[in-house]
């Protein structure tokens, strides 16, 4: 392996999604030298590059504001705040415009009218255009350059990360002024297509320089899929029957309120879904606007819209939920000075509460959570870039074990998938179930800060963080599943079946060898007293 290459910047963006550019861009807008590191290759990797999705693009219409607002504040568990809406909705109208002109997005045109359509972007072609456009603005685009841990002043501001260059095989060390974690969300390796790389980091990160989360107990989407596929696109199931091995009907089995129907089907026997509920109109829309999604059934000789098909269920963790790193002001600014979050990495309770589908509200939140981000931490690194020798490294478990004591990636990653995807324990919530699983990944984070990573090096490192990462998540996700005792948003508890107006508030989190949870004020709420932490 070659030496450390050491190199300096104002702003580090960590991530190469959606929020990850849009970060980019507007710290470069502010000044900033920025740097950008992706695991992967900024463009390609990630959830939105190989989606079609849609925007919460809204024109600035009072009436059609205050509908698209209220459209899931109930399936949220009313935990949205109308503040954040309104500056998402702001930030995201702007963006989608400068996309189609600055961005040189292509947008279709609406035939009868003339003017572009810019409710929606094609992943792949998004996210074309977004490196070109960071590229433009004079970013330093680092691809296939996994951050492994934060590096902090001695005063605890974070001030950089250190890393690892795959096709150069040498590590990194980058003094920065401030840094945007856009690194996406956790969906535990569960092959959804595009989340390989969305395995938490971020969040191990920022756990382990005292960052505060909220609402991760909203972190148990799961997708439908045709058995055997990684293409998740659930909002086209919502023109599906889904039915028994025998024929009949699943009664109550549906895409938005109906998945845990699903679940409880497949615990016994097969299920099978057929689109047939969609006209020749919408089926030659549903072909134009996710063509890979019918790839999979064209090569099998399948048509999903006369034929019916096996399903599956998919964990999308974070990548779907509404849970993460906590942001306490405008700039989306961590309870950690110096350290900044955006997109899947962040909460989104903010604007969708306890729940959101795909697209949409999490594309608005990338793009808008990006943009103040990046000028939040262009602002903070303002005239204060560090030496490398006032700075440290804080990455543990997958790093610097604490004995000799030995366990490798792949047998961590196995051990906290058999607790976090099976959806008979995370979706179909109890306590009876939740409890002996939290207390299995707790003896499996003890065993990771003991023996993960070692001597490894490259790659063995890489996969050795992800493991820790993906563990750290999941007991952030059940020990705040555990102290919401009700059914809100897309936390579902079997032992808790109602809603309970007395826990109107979010769930906070953080910690690492041992997770606390405590509670804050909802919107409209007045504060309400921290709950006793959970050791």
């Amino acid at each position: 392996m070659s030496e450390t290459w050491q190199l300096s910047t104002d702003v580090l963006v960590i991530g190469g999604g959606p929020a990850a550019c849009w970060a980019a861009i507007h710290a470069r807008e502010a000044g900033a030298e920025v740097t950008l590191v992706d695991k992967g290759y900024c463009g390609t990797s990630g959830a939105t590059a190989p989606s079609g999705t849609g925007v919460w693009y809204v024109a600035p219409e009072a009436t059609a504001r205050a509908n698209a607002k209220a459209s899931r504040e109930t399936l949220g568990g009313h935990l949205a705040d109308h503040y954040w809406m309104d500056r998402v909705l702001d930030q995201t109208y702007a963006n989608m415009n400068r996309l189609a002109v600055e961005g040189r997005y292509p947008f279709p045109v609406n035939e009868s009218t003339g003017e572009q359509m810019r409710t929606g972007v094609q992943g792949p072609e998004y996210m074309r255009r977004m490196r070109a456009w960071v590229k433009r603005a004079g970013v330093t685009i680092l691809d296939h350059s996994p951050a492994l841990e934060l590096l902090v002043d001695a005063d605890g501001v974070v001030r950089g990360a250190a890393g690892y260059q795959r096709q150069a095989d040498r590590d990194y060390r980058i003094a920065a002024g401030a840094v945007v974690l856009a690194s996406g969300g956790c969906a535990f390796l569960s092959r959804a297509l595009g989340t390989n790389v969305n395995t938490g980091d971020g969040a191990l990160m920022a756990a382990e320089v005292g960052a505060r989360f909220s609402g991760m107990e909203f972190s148990n989407a799961y997708a439908i899929v045709p058995k055997g596929s990684t293409i998740t696109k659930t909002a086209y199931y919502g023109y599906a029957t889904f039915f028994h091995e025998d024929g009949r009907v699943v009664e109550g089995a549906g895409s938005t309120k109906g998945r845990s129907v699903i679940a409880r089907t497949l615990l016994s026997e097969k299920v099978f879904a057929q689109l047939d509920r969609a006209d020749a109109a919408v089926q030659a829309q549903m072909r134009l606007g996710q063509p890979n999604f019918f790839l999979q059934f064209d090569r099998r000789g399948i048509d999903p819209f006369q034929d019916r098909f096996e399903v599956d269920l998919l964990a999308e963790g974070t990548v779907r939920g509404t849970g993460g790193i906590d942001i306490v002001d405008d700039d989306c600014a961590t309870t950690v000075p110096g350290l900044y979050a955006a997109g899947d990495a962040a909460t989104r309770e903010r604007i969708c509460g306890g729940f959101t589908g795909g697209g949409s509200h999490n594309s608005a939140w990338a793009m808008s959570s990006g943009s103040w981000a990046g000028r939040g931490a262009a602002e903070f690194a303002r005239d204060s870039r560090p030496d490398h020798a006032a700075l440290r490294g804080v990455g543990q478990a997958g790093l610097r074990p604490d004995t000799s004591e030995s366990v490798s990636a792949e047998e961590v990653v196995a051990a906290a998938q058999a607790e976090l995807i099976p959806f008979e324990k995370n979706l179909m919530r109890h306590g009876d179930r939740i409890t002996p699983a939290l207390a299995e990944l707790d003896s499996l984070w003890e065993r990771a800060e003991r023996g993960l990573g070692g001597d490894a090096t490259g790659d063995e490192r890489v996969r050795a963080r992800q493991a820790a990462a993906i563990t750290a998540v999941g007991r952030l996700m059940y020990r705040s599943a555990l102290s919401r005792t009700e059914t809100r948003g897309m936390s579902k508890r079997a032992d808790h079946p109602d809603l309970d107006p007395a826990q109107h508030h979010h769930i906070l989190s953080g910690g690492l060898h041992e997770v606390w949870t405590s509670t804050s004020a909802a919107p409209g709420q007045r504060p309400v007293g921290a709950s006793a932490a959970v050791a």
